[in-house]
């Protein structure tokens, strides 16, 4: 088993595919996952194996296998070009209404339901009946209370034939501090899951999280009920088995993805954190699967399918951002190679 360091791991990729591969490179496969971090005391090495593995599998055909189609214009329109049952998931964030005024114009709440309707219906005629569509919306105040407009376009969605599957929470971990007479500060979002059929797609081990300190005491030294399925005294019909997760390193998550608010410049008014899509991928979709984003921004959804080794397609209204995503698909593949 040879391992190599970062330096090394690069050097050797130049050399085995005769053109330069940079230790950032290196360190973008590191870090989403497409070849373990092995190594003691804080170094991070590689295997031999797994690098020469990657290389062989998939930079030959790296734009073969995770292409990016990007387009300029209405995803309203756009969307119609589109063929039937293609895209494995859609994630997105679509401008708030009354919000990105200054970047999208802003809808109002009362218009909100009315806009986005002809959309949401071409999104359900291009989504596999396996696949899971994301939504990334979230209420605004208006005079004093919460606007209803994200719970009437649910209501309205279901009657297209959409199937409500599930609602996320994004908890914004550093969102900033604030003061108001009659609320605190808004620190989550919603992440409306959304689906064609009831059997989908998911890949839950993909996003399994350690299990926690917890599980060191209380695992330790279990009693007879632990060992068996413990069901709930006010009958709610609900149980669990302690002893279950006895061995156990990791285990699913719950549907509150504690995620921080992106902190760089990515010139644009509401970018998403690369962790909120990289997230959905991993449990969505596999390996040349195709991720769409109808409204995509700075381009974070694609940039994530990208090194993920999934192909994408983008739409977005506005020409600065197009090139914008251009530039930074090309900045990655120029990286890899």
């Amino acid at each position: 088993m040879q391992l190599l360091s970062i330096l090394e791991a690069s050097k050797w990729a130049s050399n085995y595919i005769g053109k330069n591969v940079t230790t950032s490179s290196i360190a973008y496969l590191v870090q989403y996952g497409l070849i373990r971090k092995v190594g003691e005391n804080g170094s991070t090495q590689v295997l031999l194996s797994e690098l020469e593995d990657y290389y062989k599998k998939h930079l030959t055909t790296f734009r073969k296998q995770a292409q990016t189609e990007i387009y300029l214009g209405d995803c309203k329109d756009i969307l119609k070009t589109l063929p039937d049952n293609s895209v494995d998931l859609i994630v997105t964030s679509p401008p708030y209404a009354d919000q990105r005024k200054n970047t999208y114009g802003g809808i109002t709440p009362d218009k909100y339901v009315e806009w986005f309707l002809p959309i949401s219906k071409e999104l359900l005629r291009v989504l596999k009946p396996t696949g899971t569509f994301i939504l990334n919306i979230k209420e605004k105040v208006v005079n004093g209370e919460r606007s209803t407009y994200v719970m009437e376009l649910i209501l309205e969605m279901r009657k297209q034939g959409w199937l409500w599957t599930e609602e996320f929470i994004w908890h914004k971990k550093n969102c900033y501090p604030g003061k108001w007479s009659n609320r605190f500060r808004d620190a989550w979002e919603r992440l409306l899951q959304f689906n064609k059929d009831k059997k989908f797609n998911m890949y839950q081990d993909a996003v399994k999280v350690p299990i926690g300190n917890w599980a060191n005491g209380r695992l330790k030294n279990l009693s007879e009920t632990d060992k068996i399925r413990d069901n709930a005294k006010n009958g709610s019909g609900f149980g669990k088995n302690i002893s279950n997760w006895v061995g156990k390193a990791t285990v699913y998550p719950t549907n509150v993805v504690h995620l921080s608010t992106e902190c760089n410049n990515k010139n644009h008014s509401a970018a998403f954190p690369d962790s909120l899509p990289e997230w959905f991928i991993k449990l969505f979709t596999q390996e040349k699967d195709v991720v769409l984003d109808p409204f995509a921004g700075s381009g974070t959804t694609l940039k994530m399918s990208q090194r993920m080794n999934r192909n994408s397609i983008g739409i977005e209204i506005l020409p600065e951002y197009v090139e914008l995503i251009k530039s930074n698909i090309k900045e990655y593949e120029n990286q890899l190679l």
